[in-house]
């Protein structure tokens, strides 16, 4: 039996109603902007529960443009997770702003204790990021951003279709991004990012700068660039907007049986907890497991295709150095063990369960169980 991590294949075996409206596009040469794009971005801010979407052409450029929204330039410093993927820090350091690294948590999110105490006169805005497509508590994360008068930027680029108590990932903050990469829970073709917001004059500046701070053909208002997702990712978009809440509750449904599963596995295999109230899009099902490496080969071996996230966490990279020779950080204990031991398995909504108790089989021959 083989279990794929990559569900592309299964995802848009059959694309014909994405190719009938891309021929009307083809036909329409609406290429830039245009009605696909308005309709994406009505769809998924109504979608998402906030006032104003922004699409962009990727999820870091969403990031970028969220940051320089707010003014975030250099001087000014960014607090951030250290287990996340590289974009959430290349965007702070695209703005010349200073990324200013927390631990994570049990459940791979930002440790919100560690928030309070990297907070200085020079923080402007905090970047909690839904990891995994689970969720930080936001709503501690806001009391503490309300406290000390900080703006709040949420990379929720794994986090569309989750809830937290009913109220959705990027709904939170100042300003958020998502991504739109294919393997995210609403995926594009290709590329594809949004930014999404509740401020009417943010709103205002971000249609312009990432038009090129165009108001008409022939003026631009402000200096900006060319950030605009294209119509025929916007098409793919809607559609996936229309069953990403099947989408979601198969990958609950998957994530709930493994979680049941895997406690045969605890003296072996971690899951991290479930917050009551918390829908995860489960982008990853990740677990902490002894002998990883062991078992990645194991598994692999047995035609089951498992990912890291990741075996450095970004404290580890060459890049860091940079950082830490303006403030010693110290040691990043709970992201570097998680890092050694984390393991990602495929959760997505085309597995079934003979293919999730073959895998669950495979672990307990591994460990000998």
């Amino acid at each position: 039996m083989k279990i794929n991590y990559n569900y592309l294949q299964q995802e848009f075996a059959k694309p014909n109603e994405i190719i009938k409206e891309w021929k009307k596009l083809i036909k329409s040469s609406d290429f830039t902007l245009g009605k696909y794009v308005s309709k994406f971005e009505n769809s998924f801010s109504k979608f998402i529960g906030s006032k104003y979407c922004i699409s962009t052409n990727n999820g870091t450029d969403a990031l970028i443009l969220c940051l320089k929204a707010l003014n975030v330039g250099p001087g000014d410093e960014v607090i951030t997770v250290v287990n996340t993927f590289y974009a959430t820090v290349g965007a702070i350091e695209a703005v010349g702003a200073t990324p200013v690294f927390c631990d994570c948590d049990e459940r791979y999110q930002i440790d919100i204790n560690d928030i309070k105490k990297k907070i200085t006169k020079n923080t402007k805005a905090i970047m909690p990021v839904h990891w995994g497509g689970a969720s930080p508590n936001m709503y501690e994360i806001m009391k503490i951003a309300k406290i000390n008068n900080l703006k709040v930027i949420e990379d929720a680029c794994m986090g569309i279709g989750g809830s937290l108590r009913g109220k959705s990932p990027g709904t939170f903050g100042d300003i958020s991004a998502f991504s739109l990469h294919p393997l995210k829970s609403l995926n594009a073709m290709g590329d594809g990012g949004a930014v999404v917001t509740n401020n009417k004059k943010l709103y205002d500046w971000l249609l312009k700068y990432r038009n090129h701070g165009m108001i008409n053909r022939d003026t631009i208002e402000i200096w900006g660039e060319n950030k605009r997702m294209q119509p025929l990712q916007c098409i793919v978009a809607l559609w996936g907007l229309k069953k990403i809440k099947n989408v979601i509750k198969k990958r609950n449904i998957n994530a709930k049986y493994y979680d049941k599963r895997l406690i045969e596995l605890k003296k072996f295999i971690k899951v991290p907890s479930r917050i009551k109230g918390f829908t995860e899009t489960f982008a990853l099902y990740m677990i902490l497991c002894k002998n990883r490496d062991k078992l990645k080969t194991f598994l692999e071996k047995k035609n089951i295709e498992v990912k890291i996230h990741y075996p450095k966490g970004l404290n580890q990279q060459p890049a860091f150095k940079k950082f830490n020779k303006k403030r010693n950080y110290g040691k990043f204990e709970i992201s570097d063990n998680q890092a050694r031991t984390l393991l990602t398995i495929p959760v997505h909504q085309f597995i079934n369960r003979k293919q999730q108790d073959y895998l669950i089989k495979n672990l307990k021959n591994f460990y000998k169980i």
